[in-house]
């Protein structure tokens, strides 16, 4: 009887050094898209504002004196073990003109604006960019549904920016979660005065920023 022996395996030939390179530089992209557009846990590439179940906006007022100030104060960003220093609005996250952060755009140089404007100056400043563009990434009405308090926790999606809040009763993440779970009554919009409430005392230009 003859005996079939299988054929040796052939070692695998290493890779070549600029094949190694490109792979390593693949993954270090798909590790920092999640601070950009694309992938299915990732900011999605467009703005969407969808209105939540009742239909109810979030306030303005309280975004700009509130949440704003918080995108464009540095804050520890933690990386692969690394601590470093960054803001949300700087350039390589989620500046307007160079950020690669997916649909949530901020002009981090937004002049704060006259209140007592009307809607339609409100609504083409830079300010308001940033509101509109911070509602792409909220669920009006509930807060840990929303990609704008889950990504800086890292909580269920990918974050190329790394962890931004150790758990969700930091300060930072506290207002985020009043905001967005706070909409305004229903039938009002943006700039309802219903907004007073959410500071103390109840004055948006001098009130404190209410926290849950």
């Amino acid at each position: 009887m003859t005996t079939h022996r299988p054929a040796p395996r052939r070692p695998r030939r290493p890779l070549p050094r600029a094949a190694r390179a490109t792979l390593a530089l693949a993954a270090m992209a798909a590790a920092l898209v999640a601070c950009g557009g694309g992938g299915p846990l990732d900011n999605p590439d467009t703005v969407r504002n969808p209105p939540g179940a009742t239909g109810q906006k979030l306030s303005f007022a309280f975004f700009q004196r509130c949440i704003n100030p918080l995108l464009n104060t540095p804050l520890p960003v933690r990386i692969g073990g690394v601590t470093t220093l960054n803001t949300c609005a700087a350039a390589g996250c989620h500046d307007n003109a160079s950020g690669t952060g997916g649909a949530l755009r901020l002009f981090g140089s937004a002049p704060p604006v006259d209140l007592s404007l009307a809607p339609e100056a409100i609504r083409a400043s830079d300010m308001y960019k940033n509101f509109y563009s911070s509602l792409g990434e909220s669920v009006v009405g509930s807060a840990d549904a929303s990609r704008m308090l889950n990504k800086p926790l890292v909580r269920g999606v990918l974050h190329g920016g790394g962890l931004i809040f150790d758990d969700p009763d930091t300060p930072e993440a506290r207002l985020i979660r009043y905001w967005i779970n706070r909409p305004m009554p229903a039938g009002q919009d943006e700039f309802s005065p219903a907004a007073a409430t959410m500071f103390t005392p109840p004055d948006p230009a001098t009130g404190a920023c209410n926290v849950e």
